[in-house]
């Protein structure tokens, strides 16, 4: 039978999970500090360093945490508001530099209003003594998410795009791509009819 302890005063507060936990709280006014500034086309790939430091102390801390018997209250409290804090601001900050912008703005507001209604649920479970550990699904959940950002962050086909006149025409022009992708395709598919057809009909010989 696994025992859990949970650390509890000083020894717990200044553990090593702990102390990567308040680090990705401490890299959210960092990661939108250079997100309010990516005019400057460093500060974006600063922000995304920092955001992808912060993910990777996402799961370090749990780990650690399990691995050393370091586990507390605080973090146990703390862990789930760092990941709501980065994950918000951050979209917040994609939003106001429209990065995220029409259609994808509904996805935004889902997210939000999910982590908001997730807190409020266990505030008033707590209250009730009720305790809502984190499930795995929640977990690969903050995941997806944290990666599906850090692309958000990067721009990749922007950055492409400024770098000069032939990634922004080879990127503008989506029905040449699409025509290109649908000729591949069609040609793929005739290779393989007549290799079926060779397979089931073999050409006969004279002998």
């Amino acid at each position: 039978m696994v025992t859990t302890t949970i650390l509890r005063g000083s020894r717990g507060t200044w553990s090593l999970p702990n102390l990567l936990t308040y680090g990705r709280v401490a890299a959210v006014p960092i990661v939108v500090g250079c997100l309010f500034y990516s005019g400057i086309d460093w500060m974006r790939w600063v922000a995304l360093g920092v955001f992808i430091a912060a993910a990777i102390t996402d799961f370090l801390d749990g780990y650690l945490a399990r691995a050393l018997a370091q586990q507390s209250a605080i973090g146990q409290m703390l862990d789930p508001i760092a990941d709501k804090l980065l994950v918000s601001a951050v979209l917040m900050m994609l939003v106001a530099d429209h990065t995220i912008a029409s259609y994808s703005l509904g996805a935004a507001v889902v997210i939000l209003c999910r982590e908001i209604l997730v807190s409020g649920l266990r505030e008033f479970l707590a209250e009730l003594k009720v305790p809502l550990p984190v499930s795995r699904i929640a977990k690969w959940k903050t995941t997806l998410q944290l990666i599906a950002l850090g692309f958000l962050i990067a721009e990749l086909i922007d950055w492409l795009c400024a770098r000069g006149e032939g990634y922004e025409a080879a990127f503008a022009n989506k029905k040449a791509i699409r025509t290109a992708l649908d000729r591949t395709h069609a040609r793929h598919d005739a290779a393989l009819g007549a290799a079926r057809e060779i397979a089931f009909f073999p050409p006969m010989t004279g002998g």
